[in-house]
């Protein structure tokens, strides 16, 4: 799995998360959700790039090479990272073993940090949503999830994001708000 700390940017966090909430959608209206967000983020990111033609300053061709083929497309991160799919793989990689980690999680202590978080977002302003993520994290995890032999910044990781899926599972409408909180969690505070 690709360190974590490679992962400073805003955009590679976002895509993690992406990656992470996208896989086995079960749930049809989640997986709407899901799509949606996936397309307002690439409308984000294309618009947000040079539209003269030109190789941008870190290299990469303009993103607008790539509007034209994620049109109508199940969205999958290697359709959203400018980078290429080499890139996009690294990134999937570490959803992907994020995802493994959460699996391994003891069921019974993230189905009830999942059940108390929809409870308290549900009755709290958004504004609030990062610090009622951030005590269910550490609840889970001061009642042991059975994963101390991993780094415990992956297991928080995986656990915050496994809650957000849950929570979104059953509440398709607080994906964007509760993926902006999962972002605001586990990137770093950037310089001022």
């Amino acid at each position: 799995m690709e360190d974590l700390t490679k992962l400073s940017s805003e955009q590679n966090a976002a895509l993690v998360v992406l990656s992470f909430l996208q896989a086995d959608c079960s749930n049809a209206e989640y997986g709407k959700a899901v799509l949606s967000l996936g397309k307002e983020l690439t409308d984000a990111w294309i618009q947000s790039c040079d539209d003269d033609g030109a190789i941008e300053s870190d290299g990469h061709l303009p993103c607008t090479s790539i509007a034209a083929s994620i049109d109508d497309i199940e969205p999958l991160v290697e359709l959203y990272w400018p980078g290429g799919r080499d890139e996009a793989a690294a990134l999937q990689e570490v959803a992907a073993g994020l995802r493994v980690i959460a699996e391994q999680l003891q069921q019974q202590a993230v189905e009830q940090a999942a059940r108390n978080l929809h409870r308290s977002v549900m009755s709290t302003p958004s504004d609030q949503w990062l610090d009622l993520l951030k005590c269910e994290v550490q609840r889970a995890m001061r009642q042991g999830v059975g994963l101390e032999q991993l780094p415990q910044e992956r297991v928080m990781m995986a656990l915050s994001l496994t809650l957000v899926k849950q929570v979104c599972e059953h509440a398709p409408r607080l994906l964007r708000g509760l993926f902006n909180t999962a972002l605001q969690y586990i990137s770093p505070p950037r310089a001022r």
